[in-house]
């Protein structure tokens, strides 16, 4: 099975090694048709905190590093 891969924005780097992206997505309702902006927060690990609050980042589906991290920052989009 292929690694989930979300691009985002780090809204939080004050714990340490880790980042916290917040993940935008839109969908159509399967009944209403209506678009839906859907935001969801993940925390990522980030081993030597270079992501700063702002900067868009990529992140993959990894092994956990704790109870709520089980993502990995991969980059830094433009």
């Amino acid at each position: 099975m292929p690694k989930k891969i979300l691009t985002g924005v780090v809204v939080s780097d004050k714990p340490n090694k880790t980042v916290t992206v917040l993940i935008e997505r839109k969908y159509a309702h399967p009944v209403l048709k209506k678009v839906i902006k859907v935001r969801k927060k993940y925390n990522a690990h980030d081993e030597k905190n270079e992501f700063k609050v702002g900067d868009k980042v990529s992140i993959i589906e990894s092994r956990p590093f704790s109870k709520n991290k089980k993502f990995q920052v991969m980059e830094n989009s433009k």
